[in-house]
Parts: structure tokens; C-alpha cells; sequence
């Protein structure tokens, strides 16, 4: 089965279908479906990934923050369990 992402955007719940070969994870899926240019904030990621030491957690915190900024929420893979 493909897999898919489920995430809210400005109080909308969505569902859609996710691949590798298009997006790098889900937050870059969910942010392409929404139409949400990504340029800046990637530079910024990857600064924030330069800088910081290996395994801290400073990159996940942005990431979380920024997309929630954005108007996202409860991003995640959806399990073969929750479709029923």
C-alpha cells in the first residue's frame, strides 16, 4: 500500500499521498500540497544544522516551530490501523 500523510492546516484536517522519490520527508510533502514556498526557511534549516551540534536537538525544535507558524499541526505517516 502507498503510503500517506495526515496533517491539519488551519484547522482543516488532510489527507495525502506521500513518496520519497518527490519529497525529501512529510513536512516537505505537506508544505508543496499547501502550496508554501520552502526556499528560505530550508537555508535557514540548514544553518541551524551547521552550527549546531551533532544530535542536538535545535533542528527538530525550528522545524516544529516554523511549521506551526505556517498554520500546521499533527503531521504524521498515516498506519495501516487508523484507515478504518
Amino acid at each position: 500500500m502507498a503510503r500517506q500523510v495526515t496533517y491539519t492546516f488551519k484547522g482543516q484536517t488532510k489527507t495525502i499521498p506521500f513518496s520519497y522519490a518527490k519529497h525529501h520527508d512529510l513536512y516537505e510533502a505537506v508544505a508543496a500540497a499547501e502550496g508554501i514556498d520552502l526556499t528560505k526557511f530550508l537555508a535557514m534549516e540548514q544553518q541551524i544544522a551547521m552550527t549546531s551540534r551533532k544530535g542536538a536537538k535545535a533542528e527538530k525544535d525550528y522545524r516544529k516551530v516554523e511549521f506551526a507558524r505556517f498554520g500546521f499541526s499533527n503531521i504524521h505517516f498515516v498506519r495501516d490501523d487508523e484507515q478504518e
